[in-house]
């Protein structure tokens, strides 16, 4: 197996994560976040700019039945628990078009959940139907493995660190957090992109300096830039080249003259 691209502690490859996944090291990863497809490309109309537009974002993402999101989900997180490790744990985001089918996908893979996020977009798009709430959150499910009757991985979790950034008080499980910002956009836009806040909080929250993490959807590399920022080490899988091209020009900017964060 061959890096796409690799710098310090970076290795990024290009290809099916189904098929990387499986050449990786067993209980090799600390921390595995996952965006994984929400399928929900289904001809509709979102707002964008003020404009409608298409809803679909690609084949990668075109509406499929639900016994078909379980089979695809418990076959990637089937790999994704061979590889973390035993104190390790697991970040999947999603929205209802997808979560629930991870959700029990997770437990029928032998995973226990810790936490359900939800993380609250307070300028979300627009509900151009109006025949239904907006829609304004994305659900972060954060799991750790099952390793026996009644033995569950002893996870990391900075408590002290979290209600530090939460002015001393603990924190809960609504995060209120915007978009990405448009300089984490300068080198294009990949139509999913988290903001780096959201993995910031994730990889603070749950890893300790050196970790492993791992992203087998990375998309335009914001795990990466979160990881790398923060002094951890980082795997990237990603399927299209175009953003993988989005992805190592991000890693290759940390620490210029456009900072991520600011």
């Amino acid at each position: 197996m061959k890096e796409y691209f690799s710098l310090n502690n970076c290795k990024l490859y290009l290809g099916d994560c189904f098929k990387i996944i499986d050449k990786l090291e067993e209980k090799s990863i600390d921390l595995i976040f996952a965006d994984p497809p929400y399928f929900l490309s289904s001809n509709g109309i979102s707002c964008h700019s003020g404009k409608q537009v298409s809803v679909n974002k690609g084949e990668w993402d075109k509406s499929i039945d639900v016994n078909q999101k379980i089979k695809f989900n418990r076959s990637w997180i089937k790999k994704c628990k061979r590889i973390l490790k035993d104190d390790g744990c697991i970040w999947i985001s999603g929205t209802f078009h997808n979560i629930y089918t991870i959700g029990v996908a997770l437990e029928l893979e032998g995973f226990s959940i810790i936490n359900n996020i939800t993380w609250q977009k307070p300028n979300p798009v627009p509900n151009l139907a109006c025949r239904c709430f907006t829609n304004s959150t994305e659900t972060i499910l954060w799991a750790r493995k099952v390793l026996g009757k009644n033995k569950k991985g002893k996870h990391t979790f900075n408590y002290q660190l979290m209600k530090e950034i939460n002015n001393g008080k603990q924190m809960k499980d609504v995060w209120v957090m915007g978009l990405p910002k448009k300089n984490e956009k300068i080198f294009g836009h990949h139509p999913a992109q988290k903001p780096i806040d959201l993995l910031d909080r994730i990889i603070l929250a749950s890893t300790n300096k050196n970790d492993i993490i791992l992203d087998p959807f990375m998309g335009s590399g914001t795990t990466g830039v979160a990881a790398l920022l923060n002094q951890r080490q980082f795997i990237g899988i990603e399927k299209e080249e175009e953003f993988m091209k989005i992805a190592i020009k991000r890693i290759e900017n940390i620490g210029g003259n456009e900072s991520e964060r600011f």
